[in-house]
């Protein structure tokens, strides 16, 4: 009996030391994401490393999803090529990582039409005190122009992308 408890208990360190190696494996492959890929149409973040999809998130977008934002107000997710800038640990959302717009195209364009291009535009968690529709928050598109994910998606995206990371949003 003493011999088949020893045995056990063998296993049993075996099995955790894999467990163990296989979740450093994982966090190391995602460590140093080195881009960030955003498709609208499909509501997926994907975060890549060297061209390979590392881990992929549905996201809730602004309220009015088609399109490119093109002024203050106007409930749209920009599209284009951008970068992580800026985090903020504590937004009125759980965390939060600037988006890089308007860029001085999003600028020039807004001018042009007589209309403040707008900003403030993040990746984030879900609002304070609503942790508990986590499970709901892409049923519908939510935002004023952001990227939504769940909270525990947020803490992993923060740990994984580093500031000055590019995003590429597309429709």
């Amino acid at each position: 009996m003493a011999k088949w408890l020893g045995i056990q208990r063998g296993v049993a360190v075996c099995a955790f030391g894999l467990c163990c190696l296989v979740a450093r494996e994982g966090a190391a492959s995602m460590a140093g994401a080195d881009r960030v890929v955003v498709i609208k149409s499909e509501r997926r973040l994907m975060l890549l490393k060297n061209g390979e999809v590392l881990k992929s998130y549905e996201v809730a977008l602004g309220k009015e999803p088609v399109g490119h934002k093109r002024r203050q107000g106007d409930k749209r997710t920009p599209e284009g090529v951008y970068v992580l800038d800026r985090r903020n640990a504590g937004s009125r959302f759980h965390r939060s990582i600037h988006i890089s717009y308007p860029n001085r195209d999003d600028i020039l364009n807004a001018r042009k039409q007589g209309v403040a291009p707008g900003g403030d535009v993040m990746i984030h968690g879900l609002p304070k005190g609503m942790e508990k529709l986590e499970e709901l928050h892409t049923v519908v598109n939510w935002t004023n122009g952001c990227i939504a994910v769940t909270n525990a998606e947020m803490d992993e995206i923060w740990r994984h992308v580093p500031d000055g990371t590019p995003i590429e949003i597309r429709p």
